[in-house]
């Protein structure tokens, strides 16, 4: 399976850092990386990471201005992209098909042509605006994720609440895991 991430310059960039650990983890997952300038700014704000620790979790990085990088191309197979954390710039320009850097240009390519797109928004409030951008990129084949965790599961910790929502977006993104626990699995019987 190969999978692209985009992070972006939005608040969250721990969900994206944590999708790509766990894809590590996960194994037989090819990991292309692209991140925006503030979401490097970002990442560095909110967890304290260094670009080259981040990159070293993907197989490939690419910077966001290279639109020959592979995943630019329908004839490159990317089997699911995930935008994470997409921020409302992003889903503006995903939504209204406007290419402005290699995250863009992915997710486009992913809609054109019939793959998994996981947008994981982190906003709050919504404005009509991101609400009708979600509806169209949503229309358009978009898996809309809000960066809103759940709480039924009875998270102890910050890493559990992060760690089951990304399980979340590994679900949405096809990648099999046994990350979280699953709703009402104790209830089945044989």
């Amino acid at each position: 399976m190969r999978i692209f991430v985009g992070i972006t310059g939005a608040s969250g960039v721990i969900y994206g850092v944590r999708l790509l650990q766990l894809l590590r983890e996960v194994g037989d997952i090819e990991v292309h990386l692209s991140a925006s300038r503030t979401a490097w700014r970002i990442i560095k704000y909110e967890i304290g990471a260094d670009k080259e620790d981040v990159v070293r979790l993907a197989d490939y990085y690419w910077d966001e201005d290279d639109m020959e990088a592979p995943p630019a191309s329908g004839s490159f197979r990317i089997d699911a992209v995930a935008v994470v954390p997409c921020s409302t710039k992003t889903l503006a320009a995903i939504a209204n098909g406007i290419t402005t850097n290699l995250i863009t240009r992915a997710a486009e390519v992913a809609l054109k042509e019939r793959r998994r797109l996981v947008l994981v928004i982190r906003e709050s409030p919504l404005s009509l605006v991101h609400i009708k951008n979600m509806e169209l990129a949503a229309s358009a084949g978009a898996i809309i994720m809000p960066a809103a965790p759940p709480f039924y599961h009875k998270p102890k910790t910050l890493e559990e609440l992060i760690d089951f929502f990304v399980g979340r977006i590994l679900d949405a993104l096809g990648v099999n895991h046994d990350l979280i626990k699953r709703w009402g699995v104790d209830r089945l019987r044989k």
